[in-house]
């Protein structure tokens, strides 16, 4: 049985053997969209994921389920900015599971593991194509910002401490 529309994935912490499944989704959601498949497949070294945040414990996977289906459908990784708080670094789920709640899941994990640190925001350099899920999932755009890719916009989720 699949993960089914709004119930929450199996989210864990990635490790080392995580990597090729992260790499796969990595550019397989990367490709999905028609407007940057040119662009990436121009500039392959945007196509390949190091999973720089495994080792450190930064990247969580979102698990396809039942309990014991190990195959990852989603990922995210987090870090921090340079000065303005946590960073939503990555967020990536596989084309063929989007639209079920897996990146809203892990964005909620990311989320609440910064408010627990005490932050009070949540930060993320999206794709403009992704300006939708993340308005609807409550980030606040600041503006547009320069990427090597293009324009990227620039937003916040305000954390609320409990």
């Amino acid at each position: 049985m699949n993960q089914r529309a709004g119930s929450a994935p199996a989210i864990r912490r990635a490790v080392a053997a995580d990597l090729p499944a992260l790499q796969r989704v990595y550019r397989a959601a990367s490709l999905s969209n028609a407007d940057d498949a040119p662009i990436l497949l121009r500039r392959p070294e945007f196509l390949v994921f190091t999973g720089d945040g495994i080792a450190d414990g930064r990247t969580l996977v979102a698990l396809a389920g039942p309990p014991g289906d190990d195959r990852v459908v989603g990922f995210a990784t987090s870090g921090t900015g340079q000065d303005t708080g946590p960073e939503l670094e990555d967020l990536f789920v596989d084309p063929d599971w989007r639209r079920r709640g897996t990146a809203r899941h892990l964005v909620r994990q990311i989320a609440n593991a910064a408010c627990d640190s005490g932050h009070r925001r949540l930060w993320v350099t999206g794709n403009p194509h992704a300006s939708a899920f993340y308005l609807a999932v409550g980030f606040v755009p600041v503006g547009p910002v320069s990427t090597a890719l293009g324009t990227g916009l620039r937003m916040y989720l305000s954390l609320n401490p409990s």
